[in-house]
């Protein structure tokens, strides 16, 4: 099988996983002015008539998490090119403006795909918008279709899930026996899905979520979107601006997904930048006594590479009877490098892997996976793979023995463990998705936000997204970690926060250091 499919969208980019690892304490939310029972009316002008009684849906909102916040559900077509083949629901919460005086309504989305917009609005309010922005902003969380509380994709149980994710399959690394292994679990897992997704499988794609927040944003009764996108949610507002650039209003895009590099490519370039973080990482670790490495930074690293194939080869024994292997190492690695407050973890779970302890890197790696107590908190997983394999198209021009070589020149220490046959191979449905630049010409400026040391995004995808854009405002954040407001910079929050709720349009190329 060709690697061009396995190497694509490798890794989620999760704000979500950001806020779960960070350990951060926010302010809290002021107190919400009483709610009015007053809702805006649907903006109806110049739909057609056959998504009418989609637009034209009067929202009923019931109290839901806590004060300040209402949920509500709002019925889409599962296909917005045929609405006669059957609608979804989908899942939406709004924090009412602190101030009681709304600037009108600020979607948000964390990212993925398969981030529950719904439960980190609802639970993590703080992690998602500063104080400025929830005391003049109705704040907006969303499941987008497939996710949570939405019509979601659904395919196993948490046994199930649990073998698909952790089971260490039979023969060597490479070999064939593992390989077919490896696919005919991607063959199970993609039947189950199709089994039990009751049929939205095929339109679970990011232009369709898209075409969704048009129908929220009328719904909420806004003429233009405002929208902060973290991760995927910056793929996702690129593609709103792209097919409505006439309704966006305040756009800010936080760590980018560049849409004009090819699947074959994406996870190279993860790869990379998670490699560039390990050894970011690796330098601080060796100034503290307790990091499990010595030397140079290049030492740490090929120590390193030693534990990772020497766990492969004797995976070692968790005290809830799971195996830890390289791959399950290396979930754990990703996950605790997208924060910089989740590094102590990180030397944990190392020094235990170093000493045949398991549980702190199941731990990093359950979280990762959303998984708690035995138990899926969201169907992330599920979700994540059923949008890419329907957005990302077989790059079938892909050169796969180069990017390979590149993968192994830039991303030694990962690329071992990088590649394994990807689910999308057995997918039930082809890829109705393509890559190529956004510009989104007729928007008035798009903010998009980059972190220099972004593992999941890296920063050279902030820099594409914001020169394809014909409206493109670049902000960068010098640091490490993933995302880049509300993050502790003060010079990106006011940028940020000054173009969402005055238009103060910053400067292109601002950079805080």
């Amino acid at each position: 099988m060709s690697a061009r499919r396995r190497l694509s969208a490798a890794v989620a980019g999760l704000a979500a996983l950001a806020l779960a690892l960070s350990g951060c304490l926010y302010a809290q939310i002021p107190p919400v002015a009483p709610d009015t029972g007053v809702s805006p009316a649907p903006v109806t002008e110049g739909v057609a008539p056959e998504l009418l009684p989609y637009y034209g849906q009067e929202l009923a909102w019931e109290a839901c998490g806590g004060a300040g916040f209402d949920c509500t559900t709002v019925t889409a077509p599962r296909d917005w090119a045929d609405p006669s083949r059957g609608e979804l629901q989908l899942a939406v919460v709004r924090h009412r403006a602190t101030s009681g005086k709304p600037l009108g309504s600020l979607l948000t989305n964390p990212g993925g795909p398969g981030a529950s917009g719904v439960s980190i609005v609802r639970d993590s309010l703080s992690f998602v918008t500063g104080q400025r922005l929830s005391s003049d902003f109705d704040v907006i969380g969303f499941d987008p279709r497939g996710v949570g509380q939405s019509t979601a994709v659904t395919c196993y149980d948490p046994a199930q899930l649990d073998a698909y994710l952790y089971d260490i399959p039979p023969g060597v690394r490479g070999s064939d026996e593992r390989t077919a292994s490896l696919e005919a679990r991607n063959e199970g897992f993609a039947q189950a899905c199709d089994a039990n997704s009751d049929g939205i499988l095929p339109f679970i794609t990011t232009e369709n979520a898209a075409r969704d927040m048009d129908l929220l944003r009328a719904v909420l009764g806004d003429q233009k979107l405002n929208y902060l996108g973290y991760s995927y949610g910056t793929f996702l507002g690129a593609t709103y601006a792209k097919l409505f650039p006439d309704r966006v209003g305040r756009m800010v895009l936080d760590g980018a997904v560049d849409p004009s590099v090819p699947g074959s490519e994406v996870g190279v370039v993860q790869a990379i930048g998670f490699e560039n973080s390990l050894r970011t990482f690796m330098a601080d670790c060796l100034t503290i006594s307790s990091c499990p490495f010595g030397g140079s930074v290049d030492d740490a690293m090929a120590d390193l590479s030693a534990l990772l194939a020497r766990v492969d080869a004797r995976p070692l024994p968790a005290s809830d009877g799971r195996r830890l292997d390289a791959d399950s190492l290396m979930t754990a690695i990703i996950a605790a490098l997208y924060s910089q407050d989740s590094w102590a973890f990180l030397r944990s779970a190392l020094g235990g892997a170093a000493e045949g302890q398991a549980d702190v890197a199941f731990q990093l790696a359950d979280l990762y996976n959303g998984r708690v107590g035995g138990q899926y908190q969201d169907n992330s997983t599920e979700a994540f793979r059923a949008y890419n394999c329907m957005d990302y198209p077989d790059d079938g021009a892909a050169d796969d023995a180069a990017l390979q070589e590149r993968l192994e020149r830039e991303a030694p220490t990962s690329a071992p463990y990088w590649l394994s046959p990807d689910v999308c191979d057995a997918w039930p449905y082809p890829p109705t998705g393509s890559r190529g630049p956004i510009t989104a010409e007729g928007t008035p400026p798009i903010v998009v936000v980059g972190t220099t040391g972004d593992p999941a995004t890296p920063y050279q995808w902030a820099e594409s997204l914001a020169a394809q854009l014909a409206q493109g405002v670049l902000v960068t954040r010098v640091g490490e970690g993933h995302l880049g407001y509300n993050r502790g910079n003060a010079c990106v929050d006011a940028a940020v926060e000054g173009f969402l709720v005055d238009d103060t349009v910053p400067e292109d190329g601002l950079r805080c250091e």
